[in-house]
């Protein structure tokens, strides 16, 4: 069984959010943006796109309590004066924030916990009337009209799925309300392992030696990794709760630079 290759892409300035990035209101977000590769002396400075301007300074953000509209996505900016000057933006970081008790639904049929590629799949806005929209990990904000789905009234149906359907789904109203969105991921295969059998993990790397590799199941939360010098990682003896999504990614120097996260794996367990 092999896993999707990580490679490396070199982006300085990384935003992340803690503790996810949707959440109901009235609890605590934070984002934080990262200088990966370089010394102090770094100034930060955030955007919520199509939004008004900047908000806030610093390398961390923290929205408390976080409010309805506070949704959307964000973006930080590095900037650095000494020894030269620098600025660099950020990845894109989306964020919702959901009622109690949302206005709409996020209908999906058939309703599942995986997705492969060929299969199909149709997303339903309760009440009818609500726009289906869709956020990709490459940063694409599109509607179902768009032409990766087919509308037939409040119904978005994908007949052929594929890794690019991979993305956050959620229903939107004319006045902007939000339903609870549904991040969606297409798996190109569905490997399975045995139980009682051993299984091996394996991380691609285009690049020369010296790298660690760092695995991760069901979140890719580095507090839950397992570390191997080895770009392979063995599960000597299956068990049913070894299965679900898998990543990888890389690292070398002091302090440590990553590659990008592999694309996920699911591994199905079978047998007794």
């Amino acid at each position: 069984i092999s896993s999707s290759t990580a490679s490396v892409y070199r982006l300085q300035v990384v935003l992340s959010v803690s503790p996810q990035s949707w959440l109901t209101e009235g609890v605590s977000v934070t984002l934080n943006c990262e200088v990966r590769n370089s010394s102090t002396g770094w100034t930060f400075r955030w955007y919520r796109l199509l939004s008004d301007s900047s908000r806030g300074a610093g390398g961390s953000y923290t929205l408390s309590p976080a409010a309805l509209h506070h949704t959307g996505v964000y973006v930080c900016r590095a900037v650095r004066r000494e020894p030269a000057y620098q600025r660099q933006y950020s990845n894109l970081q989306p964020l919702w924030i959901t009622g109690e008790s949302p206005p709409a639904s996020l209908i999906i049929s058939p309703s599942r916990t995986q997705h492969f590629s060929g299969d199909s799949l149709s997303l339903s806005c309760d009440p009818a009337g609500w726009r289906l929209r869709r956020y990709t990990h490459s940063g694409r904000l599109s509607d179902c009209s768009s032409g990766w789905g087919s509308v037939t009234g409040s119904t978005c149906t994908i007949s052929t799925l594929n890794t690019s359907h991979s993305a956050v789904y959620w229903c939107q109203s004319e006045s902007g309300g939000n339903s609870n969105p549904v991040n969606i991921t297409v798996h190109s295969e569905s490997p399975s392992a045995l139980v009682g059998k051993p299984v091996t993990l394996h991380c691609k790397l285009e690049q020369s030696a010296g790298w660690s590799f760092y695995w991760f199941r069901h979140t890719q939360n580095p507090d839950n990794e397992t570390n191997t010098a080895t770009s392979s990682y063995t599960i000597s003896s299956v068990t049913p709760s070894d299965g679900g999504q898998y990543w990888c990614r890389a690292g070398r120097g002091n302090p440590v630079y990553y590659t990008n996260y592999s694309d996920a794996l699911w591994v199905n367990i079978t047998g007794e």
